[in-house]
């Protein structure tokens, strides 16, 4: 099984900080997004990836972000097996940046 991409908590802050084309998407449930979340993320629950595969540019970086990491790379992994190229996950989720990059984000 390959790898799968992996970005850091700190580079997808240098990528929102410089304007980045790319799609950031989180995979968790819309009742998590109320308790913490990042504005620019398009919501899109694991659950519901499969069904919402056509929504997503198969041609663009698309960023993965869960809790904390585990559901963003079982996504970054399914996405990547049906051609999406540019997916990754963020390690450590929104906890992580959070934690590291930025502390007005409550934690959960």
């Amino acid at each position: 099984m390959e790898p799968v991409k992996e970005i850091s908590v700190e580079e997808l802050a240098e990528w929102r900080a410089r304007g980045k084309a790319f799609v950031l998407v989180d995979v968790r449930h819309p009742s998590e997004l109320k308790l913490a979340s990042l504005p620019d993320a398009v919501n899109v629950p694991l659950q519901e990836l499969a069904a919402r595969l056509g929504e997503l540019d198969g041609d663009a970086p698309i960023a993965l972000i869960c809790h904390t990491g585990a559901r963003s790379e079982f996504a970054a992994r399914f996405l990547a097996s049906n051609g999406f190229a540019g997916a990754c996950t963020v390690v450590g989720g929104i906890d992580a940046y959070a934690a590291r990059v930025d502390p007005s984000i409550p934690r959960y």
